[in-house]
């Protein structure tokens, strides 16, 4: 298991038409660019997605058109998380595993509970999850950090716990991890910009944004780095740093949706309460694409 989910992971988005509604067409199309760009694995229902705006009926809706869609090419990966810890291990306890390969579980959000309310909220979890469980850390969405002692913890206490999306941004807090953590507990990049760093300092591979529209590129770039060909995957991560800065410059999934749209996968369409980039950062992507 711990060697399929490592490399280019992808979060995916939720293509919509204008009037709201999921575009199923353009999702096909998606997952067709990301497996012929080579991806590692894909990940549905993760933030990206805009799985919080999405009724229950269309999440199983969309979890089932990717599965479809995937039919065992590569690896899928499901979001499952939430704040409120029963509800998560009620949805765990209903969902139908079959073709996927893991959970994706973000840290508590608005709840800000301190280190033993994280450590029990993810023991909960993987004790209840009938997959692998990835713990994903990203303290600017959710106002909690998962430190690395929190995360040690749950690593050498839970066979299950095979990794951690590490999107803190902090280096210092990732490098705890990997100086100590389990031989087989591997961290992932959360940030697409610090991939390149991250698995210099003995990072597995990423679930990347800018994978969705440029699937070849990031993944040839973490392949070189992987393999040791650092100068290859210098040269690949400076091209796309540029991309990647304006891709979050009016927030996520904002950019990636507009990126998509330009390369003509998708519509640039998003639910509120987000909206598309201003026109200022679309006409810079589309001189960068």
């Amino acid at each position: 298991m711990r060697n399929k989910i490592q490399g280019t992971g992808v979060a995916i988005v939720t293509p919509f038409k204008g009037d709201g509604s999921v575009d199923f067409p353009a999702l096909e199309r998606l997952i067709l660019h990301l497996i012929g760009g080579a991806v590692d694995f894909i990940v549905a229902m993760g933030t990206t997605s805009e799985a919080v705006t999405l009724s229950n009926e269309e999440r199983g809706q969309v979890l089932d058109f990717v599965k479809q869609q995937i039919e065992g090419k590569v690896p899928l990966v499901l979001g499952v998380g939430g704040n409120n810890t029963a509800a998560v291990v009620d949805q765990l306890r209903e969902t139908d595993f079959t073709g996927i390969e893991a959970i994706l579980s973000v840290a508590p959000y608005y709840n800000k509970p301190n280190q033993r309310g994280l450590y029990a909220h993810f023991s909960s979890i993987a004790k209840a999850s009938p997959v692998p469980v990835i713990l994903y850390n990203v303290p600017g969405r959710t106002s909690s950090n998962l430190t690395a002692s929190t995360t040690l913890s749950l690593a050498n206490d839970f066979n299950n716990i095979i990794a951690i999306k590490e999107a803190s941004g902090d280096l210092s807090q990732v490098m705890q991890i990997l100086r100590t953590k389990p031989r087989d507990f591997m961290v992932l990049s959360g940030d697409d910009a610090l991939t390149f760093p991250l698995i210099a300092l003995g990072a597995q591979g990423v679930i990347s944004v800018v994978a969705n529209v440029l699937p070849a590129e990031f993944s040839s770039m973490v392949t070189h780095a992987l393999q040791g060909r650092m100068e290859e995957a210098k040269t690949l991560h400076y091209q796309m740093l540029p991309l990647i800065d304006l891709l979050f410059a009016d927030g996520n999934p904002a950019g990636i949706k507009a990126a998509l749209h330009i390369k003509g996968i998708c519509e640039n369409n998003l639910r509120l309460p987000l909206v598309t980039v201003r026109d200022e950062v679309y006409n810079g992507l589309s001189v960068l694409l």
